[in-house]
């Protein structure tokens, strides 16, 4: 089976990274930091982002955007949403066949409102994409590398796409569920931690089960 890239070294990026390696395939896993990218190459730690963790030795750390694409079939953005639009005009002067792509980036483009998933439309010509995934639910990175259990979902337009996609993650430990909103996925990722901080702050003022459940 081909590479599958992982573009974003951060937390979440490895974690999926590994997830993918457990599942027998070469990750070609893209950041921006040389030095960082040398650091997973030599060490297989990626010490920054999740210390103590041993990366198996089929993730392969690129900083040349151009490299970690080559030949691949499916991409996997996690970019912050904030830097989204840069990260994707890379891949845009890059990319020369069409792939999946799929997104584990939680969050709305500010200023735009946009969702990921509309970001990448707009910034990758059509011609280029197979089809757009979104890869989304309650999980931590620290808690996906030490192969905790974890569940998702993935969701897109493309219902083989996102069957495929279920395929190349889902295992013992990291349980993937197909769904057909889309919307709803991508919006509850990005909705999540809000409501999350209102609990936080309902528990800290004393309010009860009650004022968390409003």
């Amino acid at each position: 089976m081909k590479p599958v890239s992982v573009l974003g070294a951060g937390s979440w990026g490895t974690a999926l990274a590994i997830v993918l390696a457990d599942n027998g395939l070469t990750v070609n896993l893209w950041g921006r930091r040389r030095e960082q990218i040398e650091a997973i190459n030599r060490d297989h730690r990626n010490e920054r982002y999740l210390p103590g963790v041993d990366l198996p030795p089929s993730i392969i750390g690129y900083w040349d955007m151009a490299e970690a694409i080559r030949g691949v079939d499916t991409i996997v953005l996690v970019t912050p949403t904030k830097s989204m639009r840069e990260v994707l005009g890379q891949l845009r002067r890059h990319l020369d066949h069409p792939v999946v792509i799929v997104h584990a980036s939680k969050g709305i483009e500010p200023h735009t409102s946009k969702r990921i998933s509309e970001i990448i439309e707009e910034e990758i010509p059509e011609p280029l994409r197979k089809a757009v995934c979104v890869l989304s639910g309650p999980s931590h990175a620290e808690e996906v590398c030490r192969r905790k259990p974890t569940t998702v979902a993935v969701s897109s337009r493309n219902a083989e796409a996102a069957r495929a996609v279920q395929d190349l993650f889902i295992n013992q430990n990291f349980r993937v569920y197909t769904n057909d909103d889309m919307i709803g996925v991508e919006l509850g990722g990005a909705l999540k931690n809000i409501i999350a901080l209102g609990a936080g702050i309902s528990d800290g003022l004393g309010y009860g089960d009650n004022a968390r459940r409003l």
